[in-house]
């Protein structure tokens, strides 16, 4: 599980930089500002995963999903901390029904 950087739009603008996601999944920072921006180049939709870790009167939220189509993208987020935030390592976890011919970019506003 690789953890991606998280890139900050500017004024000056910003070229992100994006990673093949990871067959295990990823990982990014949460924040009320931070998104992921998925391109799947592949002929078959893909299911992105965030894990919710949550939980409201002792029950666990759903984790939240999202359907990239096929040579499609999404962006989703905010990555909201109270919602999806790892309380060991800070981060959301990302994963990918398919990883091959997906890219990937931690994005913050």
């Amino acid at each position: 599980m690789a953890t991606l950087a998280t890139q900050a739009v500017a004024l000056a603008g910003l070229n992100p930089t994006y990673a093949s996601a990871a067959a295990g999944g990823d990982k990014v920072e949460c924040g009320d500002r931070n998104f992921i921006h998925v391109k799947n180049g592949s002929a078959s939709s893909v299911t992105v995963t965030l894990t919710a870790t949550a939980a409201v009167y002792g029950q666990a939220v759903s984790n939240l999903t999202v359907a990239v189509p096929a040579s499609g993208e999404r962006l989703i987020g905010p990555i909201q901390p109270g919602l999806l935030q790892n309380q060991t390592d800070g981060l959301c976890a990302v994963g990918y029904s398919a990883a091959a011919s997906v890219t990937v970019a931690s994005l913050r506003i």
